[in-house]
């Protein structure tokens, strides 16, 4: 259990997110296999430090669309901070950048109880931009690696993804016998792996912990992402540092990062080396 810093609960009043999920604001504290136990399906209190890093950083990232994998509080907390880039810079998304799901957030679940749950705590004027779906879970493999796949991803061009689902008992099946429904595994999803190749440069991802996932996305990640695990936090970044795809995705980029994230990832990306993986474990 870790102390919440004097920051952290600053900046749930500031944002009034303990008013927005109607909760005290306290540090929570997990059993060691309350993460992996199937039984365990009460959901647990929010986790602060966390809720703040993916308001604060849809916020300082301007972020226009999130897909979410797993659902919860994170899912009310993201339309907060996306509700809030609409209203500074709504107009000027509308006007001048491509983002079809503008200021939405589309998040996957294969638990249609959690989906409920997150449903009935979000306010009546976020429900607009939050769109969920419910997707069933199934061992697969890519690369040849034995791994998970939701059936069904929302279609829509995200330049911010949180990662925190599926549990490894949701999936289904077994491959040549194994399957993540064993206390003792680990997730290991490839879902994000699936669509990369869609992914404009500029993008984030955020995983929640599952560190052997995020080592299986950066083994097989085949893009120049700019990788950082933060051990304290246990979040593992991904950022997609590419030159802009076209006048579109530059003028997103500019607006969304600046022109400083242009000149800055230009010199940091070596010729040659546009597939390259940079690692900064913090």
């Amino acid at each position: 259990m870790r102390n919440l810093t004097d920051e952290v609960i600053s900046y749930v009043k500031e944002n009034e997110l303990d008013k927005l999920l109607n909760a005290e604001v306290a540090p929570v504290k997990k059993g060691i296999y309350a993460s992996v136990d199937p039984k365990e399906v009460a959901p647990f209190s929010p986790e602060w430090d966390d809720l703040v890093r993916l308001h604060k950083l849809v916020k300082m990232r301007k972020v226009t669309s999130v897909l979410e994998f797993g659902c919860g509080y994170s899912t009310v907390v993201l339309a907060d901070a996306l509700a809030k880039n609409e209203k500074e810079f709504g107009t000027f998304v509308r006007a001048n950048l491509r983002r079809s799901n503008a200021f939405e957030i589309h998040s996957v679940d294969d638990m249609l109880t959690y989906i409920e749950i997150a449903q009935n705590r979000l306010p009546t004027e976020l429900k607009k931009r939050v769109f969920f779906t419910t997707s069933p879970v199934r061992m697969t493999t890519f690369n040849g690696r034995i791994c998970t796949e939701y059936d069904q991803i929302p279609n829509i061009a995200p330049d911010f993804i949180y990662l925190d689902a599926p549990s490894q008992d949701s999936a289904v099946g077994e491959v040549s016998g194994i399957s993540t429904r064993n206390p003792d595994r680990l997730p290991m999803s490839c879902d994000i792996l699936k669509i990369e190749h869609f992914l404009l440069p500029g993008t984030l991802i955020l995983v929640d912990g599952r560190t052997a996932n995020a080592r299986f996305l950066l083994t097989n990640f085949q893009r120049n992402w700019e990788y950082s695990h933060d051990v304290e936090s246990d979040t593992h970044t991904f950022e997609l540092c590419e030159s802009p795809l076209g006048r579109y995705n530059r003028a997103q980029i500019e607006y969304c990062l600046g022109h400083e994230w242009l000149d800055c990832r230009a010199r940091r990306i070596a010729p040659g080396r546009e597939g390259a993986i940079k690692t900064d474990d913090a």
